[in-house]
């Protein structure tokens, strides 16, 4: 990863860019040594902001997993837990963690590109806020309209009974975001399905081996579990699940 792209910077990019509406004037506060003007309007004006701006900090990670392929990675991994048999292993810290990195790693060069289009150049005075914030959503709005689904943006469009659009460009994000979720959920149980058919044959087969020995009363899974273990191991199936994971954004 670039060294010039850490995750700090990635996260004030992300913030600056869904607050360019709360931008204080300079003579209504300033930091640090909060100087609020005199003026009972100003005044009240800039609680508002701050209140507004405190809000929307609190929704950034719901944001960003709205945006990101956080939802299709924690999906299939979650899956395939369940697949294996297994309901707290790995736990949940553990799928959370590794869906959070492998984000950051898909989404690295989109984050990376706003980064230097848009943050960059608004943090040294060369944009305004508004211009830093459509220069910012361009590669997200690129990145969510390559994973959607046509079927999913014409529903959204259609419930909320906006004008049919002539390009991408007259999508708003209010559509865009909700259809990019629905196109990775469909394409995470997509892949939770494939993930499931090998272990589904192995519970299967023991049930099967199990009934024709008479032995009925010994759970299948107490036989078919280190058997799935076994052969996710084998197979190297961590690997095999990430690298498919990875591919399926491209």
């Amino acid at each position: 990863m670039n060294k010039r792209f850490g995750l700090l910077p990635v996260l004030a990019c992300v913030a600056a860019l869904l607050l360019p509406a709360m931008a204080l004037p300079a003579d209504v506060l300033t930091l640090p040594g909060v100087h609020v003007a005199a003026s009972g309007a100003e005044q009240a004006s800039t609680g508002l902001k701050l209140l507004l701006l405190l809000t929307v900090l609190s929704l950034v990670p719901a944001i960003l997993v709205s945006m990101t392929g956080f939802v299709r990675i924690v999906i299939v991994l979650s899956l395939l837990r369940h697949a294996l048999g297994m309901q707290e292993t790995p736990p949940n810290t553990v799928l959370m963690s590794l869906a959070l990195f492998l984000t950051l790693f898909t989404m690295s060069p989109v984050l990376s590109k706003a980064n230097e289009e848009a943050f960059q150049p608004y943090m040294a005075g060369k944009l305004s806020a508004t211009v830093a914030a459509e220069k910012g959503m361009a590669p997200l709005r690129d990145f969510m309209i390559r994973q959607t689904r046509e079927e999913d943006l014409a529903l959204l469009v259609e419930i909320s009974h906006s004008p049919q659009p002539r390009s991408m460009a007259d999508i708003g994000n209010l559509q865009l975001i909700p259809a990019f979720m629905l196109s990775e959920l469909r394409t995470a149980f997509r892949i939770g399905f494939v993930i499931f058919l090998p272990f589904l044959l192995i519970d299967l087969i023991v049930s099967a081996i199990l009934m024709g020995m008479g032995m009925m009363m010994v759970p299948p899974v107490t036989i078919s579990l280190p058997l799935k273990l076994l052969m996710f191991v084998m197979i190297d199936g961590w690997n095999i699940v990430v690298r498919a994971l990875l591919s399926s954004f491209n």
